[in-house]
């Protein structure tokens, strides 16, 4: 299965610069264990990747706390899209739909969405 059909787990930082050199535009969310909302986006997230085909990393900076300084991560879920590597927008409002995240997604680097493609 291609791995923009659904979110791929990375374990740290090093899967997460692996992640981000392996894919031009990445879509990244930032969750903690027990968080609610965050495991409410897996689904979500999983819709997106699918209609977007931009794909979804979860990481848990909990597991790598220099993560939470490298991204400045105060709250979670945090949805961070990247384009070549760099942070090119940012979205911490906790759960959000699947048309809210596309619309996100659209305005940091509208020319990685298939509009044709996406129908969430």
């Amino acid at each position: 299965m291609d791995d923009t059909n659904r979110p791929i787990r990375l374990e740290d930082g090093d899967d997460l610069d692996a992640f981000l050199a392996d894919h031009p535009v990445a879509l990244v969310e930032c969750y903690t264990s027990g968080c609610s909302k965050c495991q409410a986006m897996e689904p979500v997230l999983g819709n997106v990747a699918r209609a977007t085909g931009i794909p979804v990393g979860l990481v848990n900076p909990g597991d790598d706390l220099a993560l939470v300084d490298r991204f400045e991560i105060d709250s979670v879920p945090t949805l961070l899209c990247f384009e070549n590597g760099r942070e090119v927008g940012r979205l911490a409002e906790g759960f959000v739909g699947a048309d809210a995240v596309v619309s996100f997604l659209e305005a940091s680097v509208p020319s990685a969405v298939d509009t044709e493609r996406v129908d969430t």
